[in-house]
């Protein structure tokens, strides 16, 4: 298995190895962008086999002291870090991770900016005076892939600024391509960077519950084999439940994000379950806040 790469048009890549799926996007001079996008194709080969070398212990939950080696590896741990006691391990953070590790290479002279999207965990550079559109789909099990390569009507969109603390936005939930506790439809994150996004999404999700018999659930390690929860039940079904059921589930996520605030580990988040909707606005500006009322073209990219 080799990691392979698709040119989308002049400013996009597609690039595939394994796990990793990620669309890399870039603007500024053309010359600087060809560069930027080879050297972050030439980093991207070795990811995957640096991960895999270091799988038992990313699997492991994050203790007091760090004994991983590689650049990302640690990195996932430093954005699982600040959450312990509380079970997590290296694995919340990995996408964030990778989209973070590669959006170095953009991040010089030439390039206005850029985004790596990690299967919707975002990392982005934005020279002065740039910004980027983000397109919030609220639940992924709506989306239609006849709509692929076509604009797709969001439940809500965002610019990020260059002025902002965030280079980072990442999605949790239920029904993502990660187990989750939770019963969230999707919680996106908005960080100082990718890999603290991806952590924190994890986190607030998981606490987007509530105890209902219409919650199905099975031990992590009888869904997938070499799961980081082991035995840890994770959520599998959800039946449409009450208004006030989903009311307490989303309280309970807001106020671990509103926590989250204020420890300064995120700038701001939105939580959908079941057509409700919490929205921990900045504390500093509302700019970032998507529209979650209503729906939106988006631009590049999407979370």
């Amino acid at each position: 298995m080799t990691a392979q790469r698709t040119a989308l048009d002049s400013h996009r890549w597609h690039w595939s190895h394994g796990p990793i799926d990620i669309v890399a996007e870039a603007y500024g001079d053309p010359a600087a962008v060809a560069d930027a996008h080879e050297a972050a194709w030439q980093r991207f080969g070795a990811v995957l086999g640096e991960l895999v070398g270091e799988l038992r212990l990313l699997r492991q939950p994050v203790g007091t002291d760090c004994v991983l080696r590689g650049p990302i590896a640690r990195r996932m741990w430093n954005a699982c870090a600040p959450f312990r006691p509380a079970f997590i391990t290296p694995m919340a953070a990995v996408a964030g991770s990778v989209a973070q590790e590669l959006i170095g290479f953009y991040q010089r002279p030439g390039i206005e900016r850029a985004w790596l999207n990690n299967g919707g965990d975002i990392a982005l550079h934005l020279a002065p005076g740039q910004s980027a559109r983000v397109g919030l789909f609220a639940d992924i099990s709506r989306f239609d892939l006849r709509d692929a390569g076509r604009v797709v009507n969001v439940d809500g969109s965002f610019d990020v600024t260059a002025d902002m603390p965030v280079r980072g936005v990442a999605t949790s939930g239920w029904r993502g391509r990660s187990f989750s506790l939770g019963i969230a439809d999707s919680v996106t994150v908005l960080a100082a960077t990718s890999a603290q996004a991806d952590a924190a999404a994890t986190v607030i999700a998981n606490a987007v519950d509530v105890q209902d018999a219409g919650i199905h659930r099975r031990p992590a390690s009888e869904c997938k084999d070499d799961t980081d929860l082991g035995d840890i039940p994770v959520t599998v079904g959800v039946d449409m439940l009450a208004a006030a059921q989903v009311r307490r589930a989303l309280d309970a996520g807001a106020a671990r994000a509103h926590a989250l605030q204020q420890a300064g580990l995120i700038f701001s988040a939105v939580l959908v379950c079941q057509h409700q909707y919490r929205v921990a606005e900045p504390l500093c500006s509302t700019a970032a806040v998507p529209n979650a009322a209503s729906a939106m073209a988006i631009g590049s990219v999407f979370a």
